[in-house]
């Protein structure tokens, strides 16, 4: 046989054995995922009974001081460094252990379940909401700036939390900041519905505000700037066309970058978050005036 012949033969040989292991490999890689797949459902299926036969963590006592090395706030502290560092995703039962320095099942004596860690999580941001003992202005409308200026920095420092932490559990400081924010507009002729119709209003702005503070376009700073790029020259080229006449005429020169830039400009200012809360309470004022609220 020829040696051209023989290399041929050997190579093919060899494609067909890398074929073969590639097809057993992702084989496994499948059994693998079913596997966990399985496993991961099988934990959150022990988790939700659980957390049925026992209730939220607010409704039993901490471990008793014999056993107990750490305390919820100590958790929820070591919890909330790990998602301010490296993103809420992070967080696990195995990841906020180890942060402690202890095994995974020592902390599940002390938390059962993902949605309990959460819980004090959330009770120790609210935490940083609350405002201290007899710091509650008694002007309703000074009242209602001080709140939301208390969750605007919670939020600025745990930028994550506004999407984590929808389903959590309230907690004992969720009821304080609860408990305050109906103080703050005690003093108005309103009743239940309107009451948490303010209160709602204010918070919406406040969450808005928040969710606006996030950079447009992918996480990576490299691929944000090309997503930017991309989103100025296709919006700049369709306005050329003629057909968005209004928004042409609030092009600055520059174009849709320019426009990028001053927005970003204004929006790391906290005067923008004091002028917004202004004109939210400017009309929640005119409407309680109309009303004979006032």
């Amino acid at each position: 046989m020829a040696p051209e012949r023989r290399g041929r033969g050997r190579s093919e040989r060899s494609g067909r054995r890398l074929d073969e292991a590639t097809r057993k490999l992702d084989e496994a890689d499948r059994k693998v995922a079913r596997k966990l797949d399985e496993a991961r459902r099988r934990l959150e299926d022990a988790e939700r009974e659980v957390a049925q036969a026992t209730g939220p963590i607010w409704g039993r006592p901490e471990p008793g001081a014999r056993r107990a090395r750490f305390t919820r706030e100590e958790i929820a502290e070591a919890a909330l460094a790990v998602a301010d560092a490296e993103g809420f995703d992070a967080v696990s039962m195995r990841r906020v252990a180890s942060e402690l320095g202890a095994g995974t099942m020592t902390l599940y004596h002390y938390v059962r379940t993902k949605d309990e860690l959460v819980a004090l999580m959330d009770n120790a941001i609210m935490g940083e909401v609350v405002i201290p003992e007899g710091e509650l202005p008694a002007d309703w409308r000074e009242a209602l700036k001080l709140v939301a200026r208390r969750s605007h920095d919670a939020f600025q420092r745990h930028p994550w939390a506004l999407a984590a932490m929808t389903d959590a559990q309230i907690g004992p400081n969720g009821m304080r900041h609860l408990e305050q924010s109906v103080a703050a507009v005690a003093e108005l002729d309103i009743d239940l519905v309107s009451t948490f119709e303010i209160i709602s209003l204010v918070d919406e702005y406040v969450f808005g505000y928040a969710m606006r503070q996030r950079e447009p376009g992918p996480d990576d700073p490299d691929a944000r700037e090309r997503w930017l790029a991309q989103v100025s020259q296709y919006v700049d080229e369709q306005l050329e066309t003629g057909d968005y006449p209004q928004l042409a005429g609030l092009m600055p020169e520059g174009g849709m970058a320019a426009v990028w830039e001053r927005m970003h400009e204004s929006e790391a200012t906290e005067d923008r978050f004091e002028r917004g809360l202004e004109r939210v309470l400017d009309g929640i004022e005119l409407d309680l005036e109309r009303r004979g609220a006032l």
